[in-house]
């Protein structure tokens, strides 16, 4: 079969795993458009076959990137920000989405959300991705939009920011003070989720459903920070920071010029377990067999391969 998709958020840590997996597992009959805003953001996947970057505002530009695919991927999300940030990207986007597959005559749309999502979570984060998912199944109820929800853990891989940061961090302090160190996690490759969403795009029993996307251990972030300081060879004491001063850190970070390490609004989502909740599918019922972090983490955090980021963090720093 052939197939065109339009990615959204192509250019990010998991949208170019996705062309990537597309273009592998397709071949030829895959064809792939990648808006962004900025052409040098998308280097890394201009160069796959079947693949199109068009520079864009997703927020305004759809109407006209829409007409011609078979499927739209939403990957665009945000960690950070204010309330109307996460207001635009996790609500509005979603909306101006819906709208525009029902202008276009496209149906198929896979969203990626995430795990812990609830109108009544105590985060903005997990309360806006929740509200962009209601507005899509809204649409689905309506308008016919053939909708999947893939909700993943948190996503590892070369090029992730997060273990990357905490092995970056190990390299340059002895101690690890650490806000929601007890926190549970079930953290999944960022080539399995890629997989998923390939499978995903390619089944028609995989419309109307919600996939939870996880990894086969649920770990603390506690563990996750000592794990990545094993396998950059530079394993450093993980002081667990109880809620008030885990709060002040964040304060802190938030002040730092930049997008914070650690916010106020992260912390409130450390607060919500990102495990498979067990009442959805998952890899497994994709014919997907997830890859361990040990087996994984040490092919991009083995001693030696982090120094270029870490060249990168004290220059910002």
């Amino acid at each position: 079969m052939s197939l065109s998709v339009l990615v959204l958020g192509g250019s990010g840590f998991v949208g170019r795993a996705l062309c990537e997996q597309l273009t592998r597992q397709l071949g030829a009959s895959v064809r792939i458009t990648v808006p962004t805003r900025r052409l040098r953001h998308a280097q890394a996947v201009q160069p796959l076959p079947g693949v199109t970057v068009l520079q864009a505002d997703v927020f305004n530009d759809l109407p006209r990137l829409l007409p011609g695919h078979d499927a739209v991927v939403n990957l665009i999300a945000i960690l950070q920000g204010s309330e109307a940030a996460f207001e635009r990207v996790h609500v509005e986007l979603p909306r101006r989405i819906a709208a525009a597959i029902q202008a276009t005559g496209v149906q198929r749309l896979v969203h990626v959300s995430a795990l812990g999502v609830s109108a009544q979570a105590p985060s903005r984060y997990l309360r806006s991705k929740a509200a962009g998912e209601a507005v899509l199944e809204a649409a689905a109820k309506t308008q016919g939009l053939a909708l999947t929800l893939v909700r993943p853990s948190l996503v590892f891989g070369a090029g992730d920011r997060s273990i990357n940061l905490f092995a970056d961090l190990q390299r340059l302090f002895p101690l690890m003070p650490l806000g929601g160190a007890d926190a549970r996690l079930q953290p999944v490759w960022v080539q399995d989720l890629s997989a998923a969403l390939v499978q995903v795009l390619l089944r028609r029993e995989a419309v109307g459903q919600v996939y939870d996307v996880a990894g086969p251990r649920v770990l603390t972030l506690a563990e996750l920070v000592r794990l990545a300081g094993r396998c950059v060879g530079h394993p450093r004491p993980v002081l667990p920071l109880p809620g008030p001063l885990a709060t002040l850190q964040a304060l802190a970070m938030e002040c730092l010029p930049g997008e914070p390490l650690l916010s106020r609004d992260n912390l409130a989502s450390l607060t919500v377990p990102n495990v498979a909740s067990g009442q959805h599918p998952g890899l497994a019922e994709l014919g997907i067999t997830p890859a361990t972090l040990e087996a994984v983490l040490p092919t991009y955090l083995a001693p030696g391969m982090g120094v270029a980021r870490l060249d990168a963090w004290r220059a910002r720093h």
